[in-house]
C-alpha cells in the first residue's frame, strides 16, 4: 500500500496565494489526490475550494464607496482599507459521495459524509482511499489519504483582506478610483492586487444640488487579483514547475446615497456582483502509484483547472467621520458573504 498522506501547506500560502490577504491557513496538497485519476483530484478540488473562489469575489466587491459625494476636480483622498467577510456553516463543509467518484472510498466504510471545504476542519481526521486493480486483475495498488483541513482546523471563520485605495475628481461629477495590494513574493509565494473604478454623481446634475443635503451616484468597479504558488516537490510526486495558480476577476455595479454633512454623514446602497476565478493545477506530475500504475503513462503534464463563477446582489449601510483632511469610517455588507468594512482616509 502506498501512503500519500496530504501535508498542510504554510498558513502563508493562501495569505499570499488563494486570498492574497493575512493569516489564512492553507490548503493541503491536493495535487497528490492525482495518484485516484483526474476526474477525482477535480471534483474534489473543485467542492473544497468554490466556497473560498466565491468569498474572495464577494469580498473584493467591498470597501469601494464611502460617500455618494464625489471629490471636486483634482481633489483626492487616499485610503487604508480592512475588510473581513464571515463564513456560513453551511460553507464550511459539502457532502463527499463516494458513488460520484470513480476510485475514492472512505476508510470506514462509509458512502457518504461531510468534509471540510477550506473553510471548514475535519475533527476527528477523515481517511479516504483508492483501490484500483489493472485489467488482468492480477496487480492492485491502494492509496490512502488524509483529507484536507480547512480554516476552521485554526479557529479563523472569517476571510480578511486589506489594500491601499485611492479616488480622485475629474470633471463635475465624476471621480476615478484605484486601488493596490503590491506584487508580494515570499520564499515561493507571488501574489498581487489591482483594481479600478469610476463614479458619478447624478445629484451634480440638479440646480439645487448645493443645498440638497444628499447625493446619489452610480458606481461601476474592476478588482484583479493574480497568484502564484510554486511548490515542487519529489517527495511525493515527481515533476517539475508544478505550481497553482490563480487568477480572479471581480465586477460591482452599485447605487449609492449619503448624506452631504462637515462632520459625520451616513450612507447605503444597492449593488450586484459578479466574477470569474481560475483555479490552475500546472506542471509535470509524474505519480509512483495509484491510477496511473495502470494507464498508458504516469505523467500529467497541467493536469487541470477549477472555474467558477459567481454573481448575486448587495446592500450596504455605514457611516464615515471627517476631520479635516482625515476620516474614518465603517459599513456593513449584506450578501452571499457578509462582510465589514473599516478604513483610514487622508485628503483635501
Amino acid at each position: 500500500m502506498l501512503y500519500l498522506k496530504l501535508k498542510i501547506m504554510k498558513p502563508t500560502f493562501f495569505c499570499f496565494a488563494f486570498f492574497c490577504f493575512s493569516s489564512l491557513v492553507a490548503q493541503e496538497n491536493l495535487e497528490n489526490l492525482l495518484a485516484s485519476g483526474i476526474n477525482d483530484a477535480k471534483r474534489y478540488t473543485t467542492s473544497y475550494i468554490t466556497p473560498g473562489a466565491e468569498a474572495t469575489i464577494h469580498n473584493a466587491a467591498n470597501g469601494w464607496i464611502q460617500s455618494a459625494e464625489v471629490k471636486k476636480p483634482w481633489r483626492f483622498e487616499i485610503s487604508i482599507i480592512g475588510n473581513a467577510s464571515f463564513v456560513k456553516e453551511e460553507n464550511q463543509n459539502f457532502t463527499l459521495n463516494t458513488a460520484d467518484y470513480e476510485n475514492l472510498q472512505f476508510r470506514d466504510g462509509s458512502t457518504s459524509k461531510k468534509v471540510a471545504t477550506i473553510f471548514g476542519e475535519n475533527n476527528p481526521d477523515i481517511i479516504a482511499f483508492a483501490r484500483v486493480t489493472d485489467e488482468t486483475g492480477l496487480f492492485e495498488d491502494e492509496v490512502e489519504f488524509i483529507l484536507p483541513q480547512g480554516l476552521a482546523s485554526v479557529n479563523l471563520n472569517v476571510l480578511p483582506s486589506a489594500f491601499l485605495q485611492a479616488r480622485l475628481g475629474l470633471f463635475k461629477g465624476a471621480e476615478v478610483k484605484f486601488r493596490y495590494f503590491p506584487k508580494v513574493e515570499q520564499e515561493d509565494v507571488r501574489a498581487g492586487l489591482i483594481g479600478a473604478g469610476l463614479q458619478y454623481e447624478f445629484t451634480q446634475l440638479l440646480p439645487a444640488s448645493k443645498i440638497i443635503p444628499v447625493a446619489v451616484s452610480g458606481f461601476v468597479g474592476y478588482t484583479h487579483l493574480n497568484a502564484n504558488y510554486d511548490f515542487t516537490d519529489d517527495e511525493i510526486i515527481e515533476g517539475e514547475n508544478q505550481q497553482f495558480d490563480l487568477k480572479q476577476n471581480s465586477y460591482v455595479f452599485q447605487l449609492q446615497a449619503s448624506t452631504k454633512l462637515p462632520i459625520i454623514n451616513f450612507y447605503g446602497g444597492l449593488g450586484y456582483v459578479t466574477g470569474t476565478s481560475d483555479f490552475e493545477v500546472l506542471g509535470t506530475y509524474r505519480v509512483r502509484g495509484g491510477i496511473p500504475l495502470f494507464e498508458e503513462t504516469s505523467e500529467f503534464e497541467d493536469p487541470y483547472s477549477v472555474v467558477n463563477k459567481v454573481s448575486g446582489v448587495r446592500a450596504t449601510v455605514g457611516a464615515k467621520l471627517t476631520l479635516g483632511f482625515f476620516g474614518l469610517h465603517a459599513d456593513y455588507n449584506i450578501a452571499e458573504y457578509n462582510n465589514v468594512s473599516a478604513g483610514i482616509h487622508f485628503g483635501i
